[in-house]
């Protein structure tokens, strides 16, 4: 067995060959040989996929001293098409090596097993047709066609790791293994893209995307490693919540019950920074040159929690009750933030309420009729 798991530790350094400048000294033999290799790995996946413990066995190898490896045990069922592609998409492969690789691409029986030119071809294309069109400076931050694939890549490979979970194991120690996995990923990211990444992904496993993957069993499971990643650094979380806008913070943290105690601390931490200018009538920030959000975004914020379902309305409404208390119990606008800003989320549901009213008082003489 361990000579085996030590095969199968070779496929991470193969791949990275295949994409290096190292091919320039590969000749046709050197290339049939990481073809055979390649052959030999889809043999142990269709061996061994319905064996879960051996399955599990040989993910953690291709994984082991390569944080943030995108490599499961499946990568070895595509091996073939993995090497392949990266191959024809090497310059520096010689050209005595890529004519054996295109006669093995093109060699009857040999699309069952390996990528064809014209699967490189629509790759090429889908990464073009995703990329984001250049927005105008200043433009609001949305989460991209792109994004959201690439979202759907990582809850699939969530899955595929809950799935490929060794029976019976220590629910700890995979928790760690699948944090250190996300971490490794998310952070070769630009940070905005990452935390959009991570948005698009919890919004979809809540179902709250009709085009994203629908929530299913284990689904906490495939979340908890993107919220363990984003609660553990304040710093991380504090920029997360100043990217998105309001309605989709509120969305996420009615369905997350994890995200509700420290967003609704970093909004107290926010307007506690606040100081009103009794010139101007207004509030505004103590701390300039610091992300912070100012007086109007802050209000829009705490108004959407209260628009939310029951329960995150009750907890946002008593949090700032409780913090108007705890400020004096003013009722008189600008002593305290927190009596200003309940006196205008409540004003903002009155006028909601009463909005509604009106339209059930003209609508309901047409519908008894």
């Amino acid at each position: 067995m361990e000579a085996l798991l030590e095969q199968v530790a070779q496929l991470p350094g193969l791949l990275a060959v295949s994409r290096s400048a190292l091919v320039r000294a590969w000749d046709a033999p050197t290339l049939g040989r990481a073809l055979e290799w390649a052959r030999y790995f889809q043999h142990l996946h269709g061996r061994f996929r319905a064996r879960p413990r051996l399955r599990a066995a040989l993910g953690r190898r291709l994984r082991q001293g390569q944080p943030g490896s995108p490599l499961g045990f499946r990568h070895l069922g595509r091996c073939a098409a993995l090497l392949g592609l990266a191959l024809l998409e090497n310059r520096a492969l010689p050209p005595a090596a890529c004519r054996r690789l295109l006669q093995s691409l093109l060699r009857p029986g040999a699309a069952a097993e390996a990528p064809s030119l014209a699967l490189l071809a629509r790759r090429k294309a889908a990464s073009r047709l995703l990329a984001p069109a250049p927005r105008p400076a200043g433009s609001p931050a949305a989460l991209e066609p792109q994004v959201r694939a690439e979202a759907q890549m990582l809850l699939a490979r969530l899955r595929e790791e809950e799935e490929e979970a060794e029976p019976g194991g220590g629910r700890a120690g995979e928790a760690r293994e699948r944090l250190r996995w996300v971490a490794g990923l998310l952070e070769q990211l630009p940070q905005p893209r990452a935390l959009r990444v991570v948005a698009a992904a919890l919004q979809q496993q809540r179902g709250g995307d009709e085009e994203g993957l629908r929530g299913r069993a284990g689904g906490g499971h495939v979340a908890g490693p993107l919220l363990s990643w984003l609660l553990e650094s304040q710093e991380r979380f504090s920029a997360f919540c100043l990217l998105l806008p309001g309605s989709l913070l509120a969305s996420l943290a009615a369905h997350y019950s994890q995200l509700r105690p420290p967003y609704l601390d970093l909004l107290t931490a926010w307007g506690s920074r606040l100081l009103y200018d009794p010139l101007q009538g207004r509030w505004h920030n103590s701390c300039l040159g610091e992300a912070e959000l100012s007086w109007e975004e802050l209000r829009e914020r705490f108004d959407c929690l209260c628009r939310g379902p029951a329960l995150l309305r009750g907890q946002t409404r008593a949090a700032l009750e409780l913090l108007k208390v705890q400020d004096g119990d003013f009722h008189i606008c600008g002593l305290s933030v927190w009596t200003d800003l309940l006196m205008e989320v409540e004003k903002s549901l009155r006028k909601e309420e009463e909005e509604l009213a009106s339209v059930d008082n003209i609508c309901y003489p047409v519908l008894s009729l």
